[in-house]
């Protein structure tokens, strides 16, 4: 290389130069040529400097440190850059953007109580409100007898025949059937005027066994026998 081609900066600086050419540039001038590519500029640009007759100004060796920083990092990233790529708060506020759900399906499961409230209102289309009365000690043949005269009747009529019916059973019927009416009055808020009983039947329940004695020792069996009465009403019209 020709000492004019020495002395003689590239158009782009020291700096558009590799590595290799550099280290060529170094050894034709007869400086050290090892070291990161920042350092190889700088020894460049200082013996320019020197070449030209005056001493590199501090001021301008400290306004380079800057730019020849982020050069150094060919390699490993040093701690500051370790530092600058930690994770950024915005993956700490994930967990914060999960619990969104979180309160909507809060949200979701109170509108869902109040559907539940909303449904023990009195609803506009039939209505059936339910009684039932189990293991009564009464035989279900005659049980049968009595739910014939009430079935199909308006609620007052059949209080009033339950009340003036002969038979014993009756009066457990008639109970069963004040259950019925304050079931239809607390839940719906319906009176006794606007019910109809739609259905009374009865069902067998179990038989309980008992023993009678008789002559010569022996015994006769006696079965005394259940029932399970359940007495159905409906809002006034819809009566069979």
């Amino acid at each position: 290389m020709t000492p004019d081609k020495v002395n003689q900066a590239p158009e782009g600086g020291w700096e558009s130069l590799k590595v290799d050419e550099l280290k060529a540039e170094l050894e034709a001038r007869g400086l050290t040529k090892s070291g990161t590519k920042a350092e190889l500029v700088a020894r460049l640009d200082d013996d320019d400097v020197a070449q030209a007759g005056s001493a590199p100004a501090p001021a301008a060796e400290k306004a380079a440190e800057p730019d020849d920083a982020p050069q150094t990092t060919s390699g490993e990233p040093d701690d500051g850059d370790r530092a600058s790529s930690a994770p950024a708060p915005e993956e700490e506020a994930e967990p914060d953007e999960e619990a969104k759900p979180k309160s909507r399906r809060r949200g979701s499961a109170e509108t869902t109580t109040t559907r539940k409230r909303e449904r023990t209102s009195r609803p506009e289309g039939d209505l059936i409100v339910r009684a039932r009365a189990r293991y009564v000690r009464s035989a279900p043949r005659k049980a049968r007898l009595v739910m014939n005269h009430i079935r199909g009747k308006r609620v007052e009529h059949a209080q009033a025949i339950l009340e003036h019916a002969p038979r014993a059973i009756s009066t457990d019927i008639l109970k069963l059937l004040n259950s019925a009416i304050a079931n239809a009055e607390s839940a719906y808020e319906l009176g006794a005027d606007e019910l109809t009983v739609s259905r009374a039947y009865v069902d067998e329940g179990p038989t309980i066994k008992r023993y009678r004695p008789r002559a010569l020792g022996r015994a006769t069996k006696i079965a005394k026998r259940t029932s399970h009465m359940t007495i159905e009403l409906t809002t006034e019209g819809n009566g069979r």
